[in-house]
């Protein structure tokens, strides 16, 4: 192969690669949220071994493949995000009142709530 081919190569493998990573941060962006979506609800999050598990598996240097390779790491994100979805209780989703769907009513003073 002469220098040309060679460069093709580590052209599509640095893209391939961004990819994977950028599939890597956006689970671990989800998985974040996730969790801070649960537990601003009061609901449980599960075992805390699972996320910090997965999220220093992800920045950790030890892995099953190489750090290159980012498709052990997005598989260990993918069963923390699971298992935090596992272990919120199925709540569910009720349909928007009659009033919300009519729009905003006129503007009135409301005393706060406790």
């Amino acid at each position: 192969m002469d220098s040309t081919s060679w460069t093709l190569v580590l052209v599509i493998v640095a893209v391939l690669a961004a990819a994977v990573l950028a599939a890597a941060l956006v689970l671990l962006r989800r998985l974040v949220r996730t969790r801070r979506d649960l537990r601003r609800a009061g609901l449980p999050t599960g075992p805390r071994w699972v996320f910090w598990g997965a999220v220093a598996y992800l920045l950790l240097p030890t892995d099953l493949l190489p750090d290159p390779v980012y498709l052990d790491d997005i598989g260990v994100l993918l069963l923390a995000l699971r298992s935090l979805r596992a272990a919120a209780p199925a709540v569910p989703v009720r349909p928007p009142a009659a009033s919300a769907l009519r729009g905003p009513g006129p503007i009135t003073r409301r005393s706060r709530e406790p």
